[in-house]
């Protein structure tokens, strides 16, 4: 073999082993939906294979946040207050600070962080920084100090976002993440690190998922111009009508598995065709809608390590009403079974309390009993 085939063989490899890794990587699903009323919800799901012992959390103004570089670099740490009051989630699995993925706070700032295996590398602080956050509390540090996706554009790039996996502990694989970050007025943006520099897009398509990054997955739904929410009703073959045999027909060739570009496409197309919501109340109904499409249940979504079987499943899903500070929230048990929660109360109250969500007191709506009597 020559020297230029055994190259060739060695990237095919590598090719393979990157698409199989992010094959089997996590799959998460966030959508956007803004009502004719203005009213935005940010609604998420969060796929994963290992029991995570995810955490809610409630923050209030003043809490404590962090800002350092890596141990090895010996520079000074920032310590800040927050400036707004957020409620969030993160894997009680970690020891020490808590890692926030997903939440929002009081000006109506929305954060989800999705799975972005394969393409992201972080930043390199240097001695020169003078600027910098570890991945780890950069949910923390958006959700406490900034108000508006405006700000977020002008004042991020500013820090170097970096990772060193000797510094965490207790997490499964590494948080390689990407970011949804959405404000009350509707604007959001996608923010990644791929080639060890931050990426800001615009959000366009008000949804996000998993690997590849944002760009190639608006490159990919190009592919798919040729769905329409109004099918054809008949086509005559001859002397002989043709009928459609039910409703839906326009959306034959919408991708139906599991992985990252097909749920960006189903979830892209679903949001476009949609009859815009009237307010909150139908946006959250929507989004919820939408979000079911990408649902895993337990066991049809696996990989193998060996002789070990993973199985990728919905294990919560979020529904962010920014306009309102309202939240719902539901795990996999009870997943027609939203707690729903008034987040002005929480956040005037100047508390601050961590529950696990599968323990949260999800509502059993029998009427068993009411309807015997």
């Amino acid at each position: 073999m020559t020297s230029h085939s055994s190259s060739l063989a060695a990237r095919f490899v590598v090719v393979i082993s990157l698409i199989s890794f992010i094959q089997a990587g996590f799959a998460c699903t966030a959508v956007n939906v803004i009502a004719k009323d203005g009213s935005v919800v940010a609604g998420r799901t969060m796929e994963w294979a290992f029991e995570m012992k995810w955490q809610l959390t409630s923050n209030p103004r003043g809490t404590a946040i962090s800002l350092s570089a890596p141990t090895s670099m010996r520079l000074p740490a920032t310590n800040l207050s927050s400036k707004y009051a957020f409620i969030a989630v993160a894997p009680g699995i970690m020891p020490g600070p808590p890692a926030y993925l997903e939440g929002q706070n009081e000006a109506g700032l929305g954060i989800s962080g999705n799975f972005l295996p394969g393409f992201t590398e972080y930043q390199t602080v240097t001695a020169q920084d003078k600027h910098y956050v570890s991945i780890m509390n950069l949910g923390g540090f958006i959700l406490g100090m900034f108000g508006t996706v405006k700000e977020l554009r002008s004042e991020l790039p500013k820090y170097k976002v970096w990772f060193d996996p000797s510094e965490v502990k207790g997490l499964p694989t590494p948080p390689w993440l990407h970011l949804v970050l959405t404000d009350r007025s509707g604007d959001s943006i996608i923010v990644e690190f791929v080639k060890g520099q931050m990426v800001i897009h615009d959000n366009i398509a008000g949804v996000l998922t998993n690997a590849p990054t944002y760009d190639w997955h608006l490159n990919n739904v190009r592919n798919y111009l040729s769905l329409t929410s109004t099918a054809t009703p008949s086509v005559a073959v001859g002397k002989t009508n043709v009928t459609e045999l039910g409703q839906g027909g326009g959306l034959l060739g919408l991708p139906a598995d599991y992985t990252p570009p097909s749920r960006f496409v189903r979830a892209a197309y679903l949001k476009q065709f949609a009859y815009q919501p009237n307010n909150s109340v139908d946006a959250i109904a929507l989004t919820g809608h939408i979000l079911d499409n990408v649902d895993i249940p337990e066991g049809v979504a696996r990989s193998t390590d060996g002789k070990q079987v993973f199985s990728d499943y919905t294990q919560w899903i979020n529904l962010k009403d920014l306009k309102n500070n309202r939240m719902k929230i539901a795990n996999y048990a009870n997943r027609t079974n939203f707690i729903e929660i008034d987040l002005n109360q929480i956040f005037q109250s100047g508390k601050s309390k961590t529950w696990l969500i599968d323990q949260l007191p999800y509502p059993k709506n029998d009427l068993t009993v009411e309807i015997l009597r």
